[in-house]
């Protein structure tokens, strides 16, 4: 047996302007990215008093302290998308400067790394798509080996990955091995979350997936540890999006969490795998009652902690015990 116990994973999408910069100008988004500095202290925290391990997927232009140090480390491969609009490095060369509250986080992963049992992983280099044309294997490489260098010039290993946009190339995944990454976010089973460009992407997803949030209808999406250590690098697949608050819909938050406590359980009982994630910036409006809700979501883990001794691991520390036994 690798684990007799469910465990509880949470990972997060670290990634400022450049997770929505293809999407909305910094003017439409800029509550959220002044915000998020705010609400990663206090996730971080809340952590701290749920003893919550979790997995930090970095974009490694986050790394530098402005644009003239990102531009020095750039990779010598460029994807080249068939839609120009979703480069970064177009951005970067028309732009004269960029502002480094909405671009550059250094502070932010020491901030993280201070916290015990906070892993920091990787949401590639340049916010990288995976599924978009023109982009390919050369690129790809270029663009995780300089994830992992910017990495180890802060004196950081990178051992787990999360796909920007959720866009898993399964043709990647050999790369991901031979450059020491041990696992990676997958996405929930079935149409609705199945992995796609953006231009395949449809409203009817969009639908089931809100639905979804709030009536089961695609299952728990928990999964057995022994499902993930069936091949290399190992899938750790995204149990539930943290949906953040909304005014609209704010008439249905108990919907929502019964939702999410339900598949937890479901989990501690079966010993299996609930992962829960997010983006920081959601949380970087409305940040009050985001965390109340999470702080919620966090009394319930505790809770399956006593009655059912449920472990909280990082996707890193997932990846150590799956090779500590096989």
């Amino acid at each position: 047996m690798i684990s007799d116990k469910g465990i509880f994973t949470v990972s997060l999408d670290c990634e400022l302007y450049w997770g929505v910069r293809d999407r909305r100008t910094i003017q439409q988004y800029s509550n959220n990215l002044l915000g998020v500095r705010g609400a990663i202290k206090e996730i971080l925290n809340t952590f701290d008093d749920y003893d919550v391990h979790a997995t930090w997927a970095v974009v490694g232009f986050l790394f530098f302290p402005d644009v003239e140090r990102l531009r020095e480390h750039l990779p010598s491969e460029l994807p080249h998308y068939l839609n120009p609009s979703l480069s970064p490095y177009r951005y970067i060369k028309e732009s004269d400067t960029l502002e480094a509250v909405y671009h550059f986080a250094p502070e932010v992963i020491d901030l993280i790394c201070e916290h015990d049992n906070q892993e920091i992983a990787t949401h590639t280099f340049s916010h990288y798509y995976c599924l978009e044309k023109g982009q390919n294997t050369e690129s790809f490489y270029m663009d995780i080996s300089s994830a992992i260098k910017v990495a180890e010039n802060r004196g950081l290993t990178l051992r787990s990955l999360v796909f920007p946009r959720n866009q898993c190339n399964p043709q990647f995944l050999s790369i991901l091995s031979d450059l020491g990454i041990s696992c990676y976010r997958g996405n929930e089973d079935g149409w609705a979350y199945s992995a796609v460009s953006g231009e395949d992407e449809n409203k009817l997803k969009r639908v089931l997936r809100l639905t979804d949030a709030y009536v089961n209808i695609s299952g728990h999406n928990t999964y057995s540890i022994y499902e993930v250590s069936l091949q290399k690098p190992f899938n750790i697949p995204s149990s539930r999006f943290l949906r953040p608050y909304s005014k609209k819909l704010f008439w249905l938050e108990n919907l929502r969490l019964r939702r999410i406590k339900r598949a937890m359980t479901y989990a501690a009982k079966h010993k299996t795998i609930f992962h829960l994630w997010w983006h920081p910036h959601n949380f970087g409006i409305h940040t009050t009652k985001n965390m109340a809700f999470l702080r919620t979501i966090l009394e319930h883990y505790r809770m399956l902690k006593k009655r059912y001794n449920m472990l909280s691991l990082n996707m890193g520390e997932i990846a150590d015990l799956i090779e500590k036994n096989l």
